[in-house]
C-alpha cells in the first residue's frame, strides 16, 4: 500500500471536504506517517493531489526503454545501466531510508507505444522518476505526456538539442558538445573539406545532419557532397554505398541508428569501403552496436562521444568491473549505457538535496549538482538541465572497443545554439 504524495492540485473544494473529514480519518493518517503534503499558494493549505508510490520503505521508479524491436540493440544497454545503478543505490542503503523499486515497461521501438507505456507509468503505477528512452522520436512522443502530469524522465541519450523542458533531465550529450565538435575535429585533424551526410530516417538524424550542414557550410567553409536517409531497421544499402565511392568525399557523417548498423557497416567492407581508403565519423555507434557489426567492420572509423569503454580512469575501471560482474565478461558499455547509468545517481543526489521526491522539488534541487564518481570522470548539472561533459574521438579496434585519440576540455551545454535552429 503506496503512500500518496501529492503531484499536482485539486480545487479548494475538495480540499476542503477532506479536512472536514480529518477527524474521522485521524486513526488513518497516523498510520501514514511517510505522506508528504504540499501547499497550494492559491489555496493557502494543504491540497491532495495523485499519489506518488512511496512508502515508509520503498520508493518506485519506471524504466521505459526498447527491450524488443530493431532498437533493442541499442537500449538494452540502457537498461543494464540503471539497473546497476539502482542496485548500488539499494546496497548503499537506499535513498531516503527506501529502497528503490523497477516497474519496467517496453516502449517496443514504437513512439506510440512510449507515449502509452509512459502515461501508465505517471498516471497508475505513480512513479516518482521514469529513467528511459533512445531516439528522439521517443523522447518526443513522451514529453507531452511527462509535462501535462509533471513527471521526471532522465533521458541517457545523445541528441540534437533544441529542447529544454522542466520535466527532462538530459544525461547525455546535445549538438554543440558532440556534432560540432566533432565536425572541428574530422577538419582539423583529416584536413576533411567535403562530406557525405547519412542517417536514418527519423527526427534525431535529420535535425543533427542539418545542424551539420550549417556548421560545415559557414563555419568550417566545406561542402556535402550528399544527404541521404533510411528507415529504422533498413538493410540495404548497397545503392548508397555505390552513391559514397562515385562521390569520393574526404569524410562520410554517419547517423546510421540501431540494428542497421549491422548490415551498413558489414556491406561497407564487403564493398571495399574501409578505413584504409574513407574516412567515416559516426556519432550513433557505441560498444553497444559495435558489439552487434563486428569490429573487423568497422575498425579504424572513428566515433566522437563523452564516453568510450576504455578509458583510464579510477571511476570507469570500478564501473567496468561492477558491470561485468553483473552482466557477465563478454558485455560491453556504450555512451548511452554510461549516461543512463548516471541517472539514478544524478535523481539520487537531487532527491537528498532536497530531501524530497516531489518532482517540483527535485527539479528544482537539480541544477548544480555535481558527480565525481562518474565513470567518464565529471558531470554537472546545467541550469538547462543538461550536464557540462567533454567530447572524446575514438577509432575502432577490431576487438569492439575503441581507442581514445582526443578529449576536448569541459563544454558547457548549449541546447540553442545561435545560428544552428
Amino acid at each position: 500500500m503506496y503512500t500518496p504524495l501529492p503531484r499536482t492540485m485539486f480545487p479548494v473544494r475538495f480540499a476542503l471536504l477532506l479536512l472536514a473529514f480529518a477527524g474521522a480519518l485521524s486513526g488513518c493518517q497516523s498510520a501514514k506517517g511517510s505522506t508528504e503534503k504540499t501547499s497550494s499558494p492559491s489555496a493557502g493549505g494543504p491540497a491532495a493531489g495523485p499519489a506518488l508510490a512511496i512508502s515508509e520503505s520503498e520508493v518506485v521508479v519506471g524504466q521505459l526503454h526498447s527491450a524488443t524491436g530493431t532498437m533493442a540493440i541499442s537500449e538494452t544497454g540502457s537498461i543494464q545501466a540503471e539497473r546497476l545503478a539502482i542496485d548500488q543505490i539499494n546496497e548503499s542503503g537506499g535513498i531516503l531510508h527506501r529502497k528503490i523499486k523497477i516497474v519496467q515497461e517496453d516502449g517496443a521501438s514504437d513512439w506510440p507505444t512510449f507515449a502509452e507505456k509512459a502515461k501508465k507509468l505517471l498516471v497508475q503505477d505513480h512513479v516518482t522518476s521514469v529513467f528511459g528512452c533512445w531516439t528522439s522520436a521517443s523522447r518526443k512522443a513522451v514529453l507531452p505526456v511527462f509535462e501535462k502530469e509533471n513527471g521526471l524522465l532522465y533521458y541517457p541519450t545523445f541528441y540534437e538539442g533544441l529542447e529544454q523542458s522542466k520535466n527532462v533531465i538530459y544525461t547525455g550529450q546535445e549538438a554543440t558538445q558532440q556534432i560540432l565538435a566533432g565536425l572541428d575535429w574530422l577538419q582539423k585533424t583529416k584536413n576533411a573539406k567535403t562530406f557525405f551526410l547519412i542517417g536514418s530516417d527519423y527526427i534525431w538524424p535529420r535535425t543533427s545532419n542539418k545542424i551539420a550542414r550549417k556548421h560545415i557550410e559557414n563555419v568550417l567553409h566545406g561542402t556535402v557532397l550528399g544527404e541521404e536517409y533510411y528507415p529504422l531497421g533498413h538493410t540495404q544499402f548497397g545503392s548508397l554505398i555505390n552513391k559514397i565511392k562515385a562521390q569520393k568525399p574526404d569524410a562520410v557523417y554517419a547517423i546510421v541508428v540501431g540494428g542497421s548498423n549491422v548490415s551498413f557497416y558489414k556491406q561497407l567492407k564487403a564493398a571495399g569501403v574501409t578505413a584504409e581508403n574513407q574516412t567515416l565519423l559516426t556519432i550513433s555507434v557505441t560498444e553497444d552496436e559495435l558489439l552487434g557489426i563486428g569490429g573487423e567492420n568497422m575498425v579504424g572509423f572513428y566515433a566522437a562521444m563523452k564516453y568510450f569503454q576504455s578509458l583510464d580512469n579510477d571511476n570507469n575501471k570500478k564501473f567496468v568491473e561492477a558491470f561485468k560482474a553483473k552482466y557477465g565478461a563478454k558485455s560491453v558499455i556504450g555512451d548511452v549505457t554510461q549516461a543512463a547509468y548516471l541517472g539514478p545517481w544524478l535523481w539520487k543526489a537531487a532527491v537528498e538535496k532536497a530531501n524530497s521526491f516531489e518532482v517540483d522539488k527535485v527539479v528544482e534541487a537539480s541544477p548544480g549538482i555535481e558527480l565525481k564518481t562518474a565513470p567518464e570522470g565529471y558531470v554537472k548539472i546545467h541550469q538547462n538541465h543538461h550536464l557540462w561533459s567533454r567530447l572524446r574521438i575514438g577509432q575502432a579496434q577490431t576487438d569492439g572497443q575503441y581507442k581514445v585519440l582526443y578529449e576536448s576540455d569541459l563544454i558547457e551545454p548549449n541546447p540553442f545554439p545561435k545560428g544552428y535552429q
